[in-house]
């Protein structure tokens, strides 16, 4: 790896190369040349073309801009505050950029940590799915200090299309956390609408398209059920498994503000559901299947 810059562009690294991080590692590449990467899985930096660090500490020795996609907050946790993560190599200047769905108290006691060490953290929740990803077309909500967010905002513009500053930390992954909750209720509400739907015999594709004309009308109609209905569940998105961590990081954040949380049964439930039937480790969407099983065995397609 080569070290960091010192009069151009800053150098980037990336820790986490999965579904997300490794389609915004290949775009910042394709963007700005090399980019440096860190994954458990010693393969996928190769795989999108990043130079390979040998450890987290590494690869932040010789970045300026650290991004984080990583599952949840356990694991940034340890990749920040592990005998040999970012707090054991950051300096003073740099900034970290999460952008994982974390829970929001979580994220602010890091940035305190950070900031002790001189270091800024930015809490970065994306929306837009793999496919923004590849595109460039995500959406990111931003926590933290405003200057640090124009000092990364040209990197983020290389897999972005808009960028909202929401307030100081945490309030980036609090937006992220509102925004999975409403994903996850009308992805799970049209799923079990479109199931009935089949059952009571009607034909998938009329019922959508009255749908997405009328009140109904949701981004899991307009966006997903088009393909679902003819079988193509956009695999490599959002799996169910973290779907359901999402919703339940959402519940447990009202809990901590005192909100009342009256809708959340529904797809803690319904992705619940999905988990137990094995629908886990696949995308999010094959939640439709889980309620088809329970009725079933429907399908809204006449595929597998």
């Amino acid at each position: 790896m080569t070290g960091a810059g010192s009069g151009g562009a800053p150098r980037v690294g990336i820790i986490g190369l999965g579904n997300m991080g490794g389609r915004i590692a290949a775009r910042l590449r394709e963007a700005r040349g090399p980019i440096a990467g860190f994954d458990v899985d010693p393969s996928r930096a190769p795989a999108v073309h990043a130079q390979p660090a040998a450890s987290v500490a590494e690869l932040v020795a010789h970045a300026d801009i650290v991004l984080l996609s990583l599952p949840d907050s356990t694991v940034v946790e340890s990749v920040v505050r592990g005998p040999d993560g970012i707090l054991s190599a950051c300096r003073d200047g740099q900034i970290v950029v999460d952008l994982s769905t974390s829970a929001p108290a979580s994220t602010r006691a890091l940035a305190a940590e950070l900031a002790d060490r001189g270091c800024a953290l930015l809490d970065a929740g994306v929306t837009g799915g793999a496919a923004g990803a590849e595109q460039g077309t995500l959406t990111i909500m931003v926590g933290g200090d405003g200057a640090a967010l124009e000092r990364v905002r040209a990197t983020l513009e290389c897999f972005s299309a808009k960028i909202f500053h929401l307030g100081p930390s945490g309030a980036g992954h609090t937006t992220k956390l509102l925004n999975n909750f409403l994903n996850a209720v009308t992805l799970a509400a049209t799923a079990e609408a479109m199931i009935a739907a089949r059952i009571a015999g009607l034909d998938p594709h009329a019922v959508l398209e009255v749908i997405n004309a009328g009140s109904g009308v949701s981004y899991a109609s307009l966006n997903r059920f088009p393909r679902i209905i003819d079988g193509d569940y956009l695999e490599g998105g959002l799996t169910g498994r973290l779907m359901m961590k999402d919703v339940t990081l959402y519940v447990e954040m009202l809990r901590e503000l005192g909100a009342p949380s009256l809708n959340a049964s529904g797809p803690l439930a319904s992705f619940g559901v999905a988990l137990g039937l094995g629908y886990g480790d696949v995308i999010s969407n094959r939640v439709v299947d889980a309620i088809g099983d329970l009725a079933g065995g429907v399908r809204l397609h006449d595929g597998s």
